[in-house]
């Protein structure tokens, strides 16, 4: 049901959702204290390189399309903001696929594994990895509802910052998950920058952040690189 007095929906043109399978995982390496910025850390290049090693192997397999590490650049200080400072995303066309790739995930000991399916789309996300990626956990009081409040704001991002892409991902299991989905998204240019042109937009709160809380949801930014 949709919350009374919510706003108009943004008129937004969805893609076909992919039929692929994802597996999205995080770790808490060694993420910074104070300041939203994360730098060097060779206890995280050493956790990312047994990523790496991980996502090889699963590109063996001929079901997995992709398997991308990223370090996380900005992590936002927002209460319960997730910590993961190193990220893998792996997309397989099969199920046994994504099972085969998750398994040999096991030793890494991840802070956070969701497998998920893709239910909204805007372009391709992964049309290059030359970019700044963001990865926006939304928790919502109503899952059942949220999807109502991120169709209300999808529309804002192309229209406002330009981005021309979303891979939007649910959680298969929605009841162990705490996020209710997970937006995957190629941002135009630096991650400081794409943050500062989003916030410095008045629309910005008077519409996503108001449309947000109307549906008692709150979103957590991360923004990485590949690596």
């Amino acid at each position: 049901m949709t919350p009374e007095n919510s706003p108009t929906p943004d008129q937004t043109s969805f893609g076909e959702p992919s039929t692929d399978h994802f597996l999205y995982a995080g770790w808490c390496v060694d993420p910074p204290t104070r300041l939203p910025f994360v730098g060097r850390s060779e206890q995280r290049q050493r956790m990312i390189e047994r990523c790496r090693d991980v996502a090889a192997t699963a590109q063996r397999h001929g079901a997995v399309q992709t398997a991308t590490v990223y370090e996380t650049q900005m992590i936002p200080p927002l209460p319960d903001i997730p910590r993961y400072d190193v990220l893998l995303l792996i997309r397989a066309r099969t199920h046994e696929g994504l099972v085969h790739a998750e398994a040999g995930m096991q030793d890494l000991d991840a802070d956070f594994v969701m497998p998920a399916r893709n239910t909204r789309r805007i372009g391709d996300t992964d049309r290059t990895l030359s970019a700044t990626f963001l990865f926006n956990h939304f928790t919502a009081r109503r899952p059942d509802v949220a999807m109502e409040g991120f169709d209300q704001v999808a529309g804002w991002f192309p229209d406002k910052l330009g981005v021309d892409n979303t891979t939007l991902l649910q959680p298969v299991e929605q009841t162990t998950s705490p996020y209710a989905f997970v937006n995957y998204v190629r941002v135009p240019g630096s991650a400081r920058g794409f943050l500062l042109t989003m916030l410095t937009r008045p629309s910005f709160h008077t519409h996503v952040r108001r449309t947000l809380r109307t549906y008692g949801m709150t979103a957590l930014p991360l923004l990485a690189k590949p690596v």
